[in-house]
Order: C-alpha cells, then sequence, then structure tokens
C-alpha cells in the first residue's frame, strides 16, 4: 500500500507543509488580532478617526461590536487549529504508521503554542495600537464572513443561557465611566506616565459631580464678617485690614446675614464721596447675600456662579441656618489644587516634621491633606481631620489620646472645649493596635 504511493508522497508532503503553515499563519492572526484590538487605545483611535485614518474608523467599528469581533476571532482560531491538527495527523499517519498521531499531537501542539499564540499575543500585546491598525480590514473581513455562522452560534447560546436563567445583556459594569478613567489616570501615575499634579486635577474635576459644597466651604467658625451697626469709617478699616474681597455684613448677631459687601463697591463709593466715609450709607453699597443649599453638588454650583457671573454664594443646611460660605476659587481649587494670590493667609495648617511627623489643624479638610501629602484618608464620613478622628474614636478624644486607623498614628496634642485644634500624624507602626 505504501509502495502505490510513493511517487506521489514528496508532493502531498509539500502541499501538507504549505496547508499547516497557513493555518498556523491563519491561527496566530486571529490570537494577535483578538489581543491588539482588545488592548488598543480607544481614544487614540478616535483621535486617529477623526483625523481622516480609515484603519482607524474599522478599529472603532470592530471595537463597537466587541462580541461578534471577539466570536469571529475564536471561531477562526478554533478552524485553523483544529483543521491544521487533522490534516498533519493524517499526514503522518500515512506516513509513519499508528505512531503518526502521537507524533502529529506533539509537533502541532509545539507549533501552535510557539508561532500561534505566545509569539503573536506577545507582539500584540507590546504595540497594541500598531498592529490593531495594520489587521484592522483584515479582521473585519472574517467578521463579516463569519457572521451567519456567529448568528447561529449566540442563537443558540442564548437559549442555553436561559434554560439556566441567565441573561444576555443584563450585565453592568461595576464602575462608573468616571470611576474608570479616575482608575486610569491613577494607573497611568503609579506606572510614570502622568505626574502627580496631572493626576489630582483631573480627579479632582471628575470629584466634581461626587461632592457637595459642605465639603469645600469655609465654616462658619473661621468666616470673616462685618457688623452692619459699625460706623462707616470703622467699616472701611475693616475691609481695608482684611484678606478677603468679600464680606458677609450681619446685624443684631452673626447668624443673621443682611448682605455682602465688595472692597471695590466700597472704594468706589468712598471715592464719589470725596473720601468722607461719613457720608457712606453701607446699605446702598452692599449686595444682597446668595444662600445655596449645603447639598448641592460642587458641578451644579460651577455652573450657577458661571450663570449669575458671581464668584460668592453663603451655604445653609435644611433649617436655613447658615453654615460657611463658599467661593469660585474654592471650586477650582478642587481641580487645580491651592490658589494663592499675595493677599492671602499664608498659614494652611500642615507642618511637616524633622521625624517625618505632620502636624495638623483640626480644621484643616481631609482632601487637602491627601492632595498635600499624596495621602489616601477617606473623606466620606467627615470633612476635616479632626472629624476623621472623632468619626473614627466613636467619641470626643482627649489631649494626649493615641489613636492608629488607615495606616496611620493620630495624637491629640490641642483641645479647645469640644474641638480638636491640632494633631500629630505619623506612619503607624505594623504593631500599633487602635487605642
Amino acid at each position: 500500500m505504501h509502495g502505490a504511493s510513493l511517487d506521489a508522497l514528496p508532493v502531498d508532503l509539500w502541499v501538507a507543509v504549505l496547508i499547516v503553515l497557513g493555518c498556523i499563519l491563519l491561527s496566530a492572526l486571529f490570537a494577535g488580532s483578538e489581543t491588539a484590538l482588545t488592548a488598543a487605545s480607544r481614544a487614540r483611535m478616535h483621535a486617529l478617526e477623526k483625523n481622516g485614518d480609515g484603519a482607524a474608523t474599522t478599529v472603532n467599528k470592530l471595537l463597537g461590536k466587541r462580541d461578534r469581533f471577539i466570536g469571529a476571532m475564536l471561531l477562526g482560531n478554533t478552524l485553523v487549529n483544529i483543521g491544521s491538527s487533522a490534516f498533519m495527523t493524517s499526514v503522518l499517519v500515512g506516513l509513519v504508521g499508528d505512531a503518526g498521531a502521537i507524533y502529529a499531537t506533539v509537533i502541532m501542539t509545539v507549533l501552535l503554542l510557539v508561532f500561534a499564540e505566545v509569539m503573536p499575543k506577545t507582539i500584540a500585546i507590546n504595540y497594541p495600537d500598531r498592529v490593531s491598525l495594520m489587521v484592522a480590514r483584515v479582521v473585519a473581513f472574517f467578521v463579516a464572513a463569519f457572521t451567519p455562522i456567529l448568528a447561529a452560534v449566540e442563537a443558540i447560546v442564548g437559549v442555553t443561557l436561559k434554560l439556566f436563567g441567565l441573561k444576555l445583556g443584563a450585565h453592568h459594569g461595576m464602575l462608573s465611566g468616571h470611576e474608570e478613567l479616575k482608575s486610569t489616570v491613577d494607573l497611568l501615575h503609579r506606572e510614570g506616565g502622568v505626574e502627580r499634579s496631572d493626576r489630582d486635577m483631573v480627579g479632582g474635576l471628575l470629584d466634581l459631580k461626587e461632592l457637595a459644597v459642605s465639603d469645600v466651604m469655609i465654616h462658619r467658625t473661621k468666616m470673616r464678617t462685618i457688623n452692619a451697626e459699625l460706623s462707616p469709617q470703622e467699616l472701611v478699616r475693616e475691609v481695608l485690614s482684611s484678606p478677603y474681597t468679600r464680606l458677609p455684613l450681619w446685624r443684631d448677631e452673626p447668624d443673621n446675614i443682611v448682605g455682602v459687601l465688595h472692597a471695590k463697591d466700597l472704594l468706589r463709593a468712598l471715592d464719589l464721596a470725596g473720601g468722607d466715609a461719613r457720608k457712606l450709607v453701607i446699605e446702598d453699597i452692599a449686595f444682597e447675600a446668595w444662600f445655596v443649599p449645603d447639598t448641592t453638588s460642587l458641578q451644579d454650583q460651577l455652573q450657577a456662579f458661571l450663570k449669575r457671573k458671581t464668584h460668592f454664594a453663603l451655604v445653609v443646611d435644611e433649617y436655613g441656618e447658615v453654615q460657611g460660605l463658599v467661593t469660585l476659587e474654592d471650586i477650582l481649587e478642587e481641580i487645580v489644587g491651592d490658589i494663592k494670590d499675595e493677599h492671602d493667609v499664608a498659614v494652611q495648617g500642615v507642618r511637616q516634621q524633622a521625624d517625618g511627623s505632620v502636624v495638623v489643624d483640626g480644621s484643616v479638610p481631609i482632601r487637602d491633606l491627601n492632595r498635600v501629602m499624596d495621602w489616601q484618608l477617606p473623606d466620606a464620613e467627615a470633612t476635616t481631620i479632626a472629624g476623621l478622628v472623632i468619626h473614627e474614636a466613636r467619641a470626643i478624644p482627649e489631649t494626649g489620646q493615641v489613636f492608629t486607623f488607615h495606616g496611620f498614628r493620630f495624637e491629640v496634642m490641642r483641645k479647645m472645649r469640644n474641638r480638636i485644634t491640632a494633631l500629630k500624624i505619623s506612619a503607624a507602626r505594623r504593631d500599633a493596635k487602635k487605642a
């Protein structure tokens, strides 16, 4: 039997080699394309598409139908792998007998693993964008060719999953688009591709929707206000001695805000009065106070500032009591970091010590401390660092008490009545326990 086919054997062998090589190349194409397109940068592809790159347009279309694309790659890979293995087995069995099946299994396993899986996927994962653009049109052809088969397969899969109570399309991502973007920027920062300041800026911008004005407002205990009953001369002195240009006016009691005095308006009126402060009528100079709920998101408040063309608002709680004030600058600082000018108060409330610890005023916002020190202290349950300690301690601590949580050691250094005014924070030892 073998002798009858000896003349044709060399030709058959070369044909077999060519078919197997072709199958391995197709398998490498399917495997590498799946890896490259899955890892390709959507942002870069969109940018290239806007610039008229046809291959990028094809990539975006494929990624828009990810399930169909991945199914086509799996189908193609399965077909060529099985086909090449079966053909190699039949040829080797014809050459060496039954032992050919074992030889074919070993040879095809090595060839497919090295040249059709590991090598193309390694290239694809290292150059995903470049490979995606190169193979996009070829992959699109196979996706179109396999569409009828894939539609039938998807129907069978859908019916099968329904039998087990599973429904296609019911899956929702665990992370929102904002969370995914923040996580991506944070990962790029850790890998060295994004500067810390840029990461903080993007994170601050994305957080505007999640934060309320109560998280960034200047608390009423730190507000600089003026008694409207003062004489005009005293009012002028108070305004000139203040580092702020807008100052709330109160009458009878500090919580009764009757207006807001702008330094420019005051100086303009003083000029019109010939420099005689006694001629000033403060009620005519001050503008009406704008009150906003403390639950307003920073994104909404930013839009409100832009719409009203003003920079200043007083924050009230659900009972209408003044809780503090918020300015446009407070919101912008959540994006770009602390903004200082020549009239700002220099004290920030964060002082690093020689031993590596940090002395912090109790009123320092947790978010500001995290930004300055590059920490990750939680700010969901408290706004200030003193509030965080009180929340974790479940009580108002006494001076000298020490607490350890979130990887840090907190020592209460000063306390005024029920307020923690100063804390010393240092890295916690691994064997430290919460007090």
